[in-house]
């Protein structure tokens, strides 16, 4: 007779077949939960992402490097003239020139129909709040934040910048800008938490999703066109008045 085959295989071949299995049921329940876990992960991978890359550079308007140029982002109008939360940002627009911060603002948002003008609204209302007309530069083709990164640097010849926006907005502003080339430091504004702030922080974790796309993409903007010399016309004459900031 030859050896006899070891019983311990067929214990465990035996075994390992009653061990229960689970119901269908709560197989599906399990896989359900693995993907939404999967889902969430996949979703807020683009926010960790904004705030390792820009957190750093978020500053106050006392302590943000000093810069020639501002960038104040479009955020709305009521009636023609800016919204809260886009006052805000010019009000911290003024603050920083008036400090000797920045030398030039540029304000950059939506002119896509002749009824709506956010530029305008906003040059409107830094003259009206002690910024001479002359050192603000305004780019009608900011349709949102990639396109105004990318002009500011294609267009008007911006290297380096303080942006200026809320707070829960400014880490993307930081980065998209980056990845256009400008080395770009951030003041966020600070601002009531109401329905508006609440909704732009929600909005924001579906928006670093697309701010990710375009870094990666580097769509070009909605609206190129010419190069246009307004911040170097708006510093050269910043250098010619004696007396102002900067």
């Amino acid at each position: 007779m030859g050896p006899k085959t070891p019983r311990w295989p067929r214990w465990r071949a035996r075994a390992g077949a009653l061990r229960p299995r689970l119901p269908r049921t709560r197989r599906g329940q399990r896989r359900l939960v693995q993907g939404l876990m999967a889902a969430c992960v996949a979703a807020l991978a683009p926010a960790a992402w904004l705030y390792g890359t820009a957190d750093a550079r978020v500053r106050t308007a006392g302590d943000v490097p000093a810069q020639q140029v501002a960038v104040v982002f479009g955020a709305g109008l009521w009636q023609g003239r800016p919204s809260p939360y886009l006052a805000h940002r010019l009000d911290a627009a003024a603050e920083l020139y008036r400090t000797g911060k920045v030398r030039v603002v540029l304000v950059t948002g939506d002119n896509s129909r002749e009824e709506y003008d956010e530029p305008d609204a906003m040059r409107a209302y830094l003259t009206g709040h002690g910024v001479p007309d002359d050192r603000i530069v305004s780019d009608y083709a900011g349709f949102d934040t990639w396109d105004s990164c990318v002009r500011a640097k294609r267009i008007f010849g911006v290297d380096r910048a303080v942006l200026v926006s809320q707070g829960f907005h400014i880490r993307r502003a930081i980065a998209l800008c980056r990845s256009a080339g400008i080395d770009a430091y951030g003041v966020g504004v600070d601002a009531v938490h109401d329905v508006t702030w609440y909704y732009g922080g929600a909005r924001e974790v579906l928006a670093a999703g697309k701010a990710l796309m375009d870094t990666v993409l580097r769509p070009d903007p909605h609206f190129l066109g010419p190069r246009e010399t307004g911040v170097t016309q708006a510093l050269a004459a910043d250098l010619t008045a004696p007396g102002d900031p900067g």
